[in-house]
């Protein structure tokens, strides 16, 4: 899916299918039990993502501490942010891969699958790194060196 689809994706398709839910939702339960829900989600998320959020920068700190990279912790802060900006957005779907990033077992699962799924990527060349708009550092020449002549 190229670039184009996928924001239609995200800023298009994903908030009008949350739409067609909380209405499906409030005409099942009734709209204040709806109303109810999506403020408990986002008042629940705020918290839970606090939580996680500190619980990850202890990790990080003492990984540092100790002189370990801290990569785990990294990737926890990455899916504990974007699970509290998930739980923040009214929706059903969005709160449900919100809390999943935000719980511990549930959010390993999910980035085991998504380095999986990266990792496949690179190997098929689909994914590829590069630099661009620097240059590439090298050690500069010793002027001491005997290789260089005065004359030069």
């Amino acid at each position: 899916m190229n670039i184009l689809g996928r924001l239609a994706l995200l800023f298009v398709i994903v908030p009008l299918l949350e739409l067609a839910l909380l209405i499906q939702m409030g005409q099942w339960v009734g709209f204040w039990p709806t109303i109810t829900l999506v403020v408990f989600t986002g008042v629940s998320g705020a918290w839970l993502t606090r939580m996680e959020g500190l619980r990850t920068i202890w990790r990080l700190r003492n990984d540092l501490a100790h002189g370990r990279i801290p990569g785990q912790a990294i990737m926890d802060g990455m899916a504990v942010l974007a699970g509290g900006a998930f739980l923040l957005t009214p929706g059903v779907l969005t709160d449900l891969v919100g809390f999943g990033l935000l719980f511990p077992a549930t959010r390993h699962l999910i980035q085991k699958r998504f380095m999986a799924q990266l990792e496949r990527r690179i190997q098929e060349s689909v994914v590829q790194v590069s630099v661009s708009g620097g240059e590439i550092w090298t050690r500069a020449p010793d002027p001491m060196s005997p290789s260089q002549s005065a004359g030069e």
